[in-house]
Formats: structure tokens, sequence, C-alpha cells
């Protein structure tokens, strides 16, 4: 079996992969319904949520469809939304806004580079106008972990502005401040830090900010999270969702919860990339980023000399590793590595000793 080192799909414990040969489940009976509210509680127990305030809105679909069903839900037909760009991702929640002809300012920065706070109170300032703010939080074009902490205090000396988080990469393994950043809505997904399969999606949204948009006509009829969250408050679903998914999605957050929560589901992640970044640099491979501006989810590194993402990959993946490329402009000077699902020291530890052996 492959030791996969992407930022998802991630390898899976016995315990989620043995849950989707469970009983199948029409999702118009009270048993889908049980699974679908305990999946909604234990995504706001993730991050100790009271659910009078928040609600887990989930659905059947990629992380970028939370990412489309959050920015085409939220933002009102009147509203305009602050988009701010350092990588592939905040890239894409630009090409979301236009094509939902969602009114939106830019504020682009190359990849992996650290906003710029001056440059974001600039936008702000001239932009009286904006509703939100849409950022990503770990952008794994690079590794980076964006400061939320100081744009969401930029944010408050010009209204509170609300962000609109992409959490797809760091739910479940990164700190969410939800009151203290004003979120209105955080979209992420069951195949990264939460440890279960592809094919379910879910957005965690101030239940406010969804009832503001009850009385506006919807962009979109699948990723409607208005009419998801209607129903889902009342025992339903508006579409057949993907049941095996959620029942992975169900027992991948029992596992967090029993191995000590996100908290804990960090430190693990930082053990098992403090020993590839340790490693790594004894090869003269060097990382990215210095580690206080990374996230413990991903961490990208310099391709070794004369060696080609290609011959890399090749040669670790015929020793049991798959590792990502760099994307774009990177694909040439750049690999990634992810330490998420169920991944031993030892597991690193070979890996470090096959890099050797590639590199030597």
């Amino acid at each position: 079996m492959n030791i996969l080192l992407n930022p998802g799909p991630v390898v899976l414990s016995d315990r989620v992969r043995n849950a989707l040969s469970k009983p199948d489940l029409c999702h118009r009976e009270q048993e889908f319904i049980d699974l679908q509210n305990k999946i909604r509680t234990e995504l706001l127990n993730v991050y100790d949520l009271p659910a009078d305030k928040w609600a887990g809105i989930v659905f059947t679909g990629s992380g970028t469809s939370a990412m489309e069903g959050m920015m085409t839900s939220i933002i009102p037909a009147h509203g305009k939304v602050l988009i701010i760009e350092n990588g592939v991702y905040g890239e894409r929640l630009t090409k979301i806004a236009k094509i939902h002809n969602i009114s939106h300012v830019v504020l682009h920065h190359e990849w992996g580079d650290e906003i710029d706070l001056q440059k974001l109170e600039g936008e702000l300032q001239y932009h009286e106008e904006l509703s939100h703010i849409a950022v990503v939080h770990h952008e794994t074009t690079t590794g980076r972990l964006n400061n939320i902490d100081a744009i969401a205090e930029v944010c408050k000396k010009h209204g509170n502005v609300p962000i609109l988080l992409d959490g797809v990469s760091s739910f479940a393994a990164e700190e969410i401040k939800f009151d203290e950043w004003n979120i209105d809505a955080c979209a992420a997904t069951a195949n990264k830090c939460c440890h279960a399969v592809p094919g379910t999606s879910f957005v965690i949204a101030d239940r406010k900010a969804i009832e503001q948009m009850s009385a506006t006509p919807a962009r979109t009829l699948y990723l409607d999270l208005v009419t998801y969250l209607k129903n889902q408050d009342n025992d339903g679903t508006p579409f057949t969702q993907s049941v095996q998914t959620f029942y992975a999605l169900a027992e991948a957050l029992d596992e967090l919860k029993d191995n000590g929560g996100w908290q804990k589901r960090q430190q693990q992640y930082w053990k098992l990339m403090d020993i590839v970044r340790n490693g790594l640099e004894k090869l003269n491979i060097k990382p990215y980023f210095d580690k206080e501006d990374c996230s413990c989810v991903l961490n990208a590194f310099h391709l070794p000399e004369g060696v080609s993402y290609q011959e890399l990959h090749d040669k670790l993946k015929a020793a049991g590793f798959v590792i990502y490329a760099g994307q774009g402009g990177f694909e040439k000077s750049l690999f990634r590595i992810s330490c998420m699902g169920e991944i031993k020291e030892s597991d690193m530890e070979r890996f470090i000793s096959e890099m050797g052996k590639i590199i030597s």
C-alpha cells in the first residue's frame, strides 16, 4: 500500500475504511437522518461551536463545492466581496465570483507572498461598500498559513467586515477562531484533516448569515446553502447524498474526538513534519518557508539539484510513497509533502531514508 503524502485523499485508518461497508440506506429514511444529524453535531463540536448560533451544512461534493456553495449562498445580490489571492485557491475563489457574476474586488499577491495588511487596509478604506472578505486559511499552493488573526483585526477597524474562510486544508488541524475572526462561513471537506474519504464536504455557517439570504433568489440549485439548512434543520435533505461517504465522515469525526481533537491532530502533524523537515535539511533539501510561516498540514520543498520532479515522484512511488508536485510556475522547482491520515513516525523515517538513496 502506498503512503499518500499528497494533501488529500489520505491514508485511511481501519475503522474509517470499515465504516464504508455499513448497511445501505435510503436517504429518506430515519436511519440516514440520524447519520446526517450526528455529522452536523460533531462538525460543530470540533471547535466547540453552539448549535443555536452555528450550523453544520453537509452535502455530497468536493472541497471546491463547499467553496462555491459558500460564495454563492452568503454574499447578497447587493453585496460585494474582497477576495485575497496568494495562491491557486484564492484565485479559485475569484473564478467562482466571476462565473456567478458576484460583485468583487481582488487583492492579488504573488503565489506564496505574505498578505500585505497595508494594501488590505487601503482596499477597505477605498471600498466602503464591501460586505465580505474571502480568504484562504491554508494556501496549499505553497503551504503558507495565512495570518487570519491580523486580517480580522484590519476588518474590525473598518466596520468589522465578516470573513468567508476557505478552511478546506485547515479545518480539524489548525486553530479557527470563528467568533473572534467574525466568520460568516467556513468551507471545508471530509478527505483532508478530518481523515475521511472524498465525496462529502461541508460549510460551517453563522445562522444569521444564512437567514439574511432566505428571501433572496438562489444563485445555484444544488449548492444553495439556504435550501440545505432548511431541509437539514427539518430532518431532511434536498438531494440524494453519498451515504457511504457520510458513514466514513461520521466515523472519522468520532476518531478525531477519541484522539484528542484538532489540537492533538496538529501536534501529530508537526511531529511527522519535523521528521521530514529535519531529515531533508540533512540532505541539503531546503523548505520553501520557515516553519513559522507554514501550516502543519503541508510544507513545500525545493527539488534536489539535478533531480526532476517526475524522477523523484517515480522513484518514491516505487518505494511506496506518493508525493505532490508544485503548481504552475513552481512545477519545476518545488515538491510538496503532507502528513495527513494514518501515517506513523516510522513511515516518515523510511521516507527520509528513501530520499537519501535517491539523492546519493
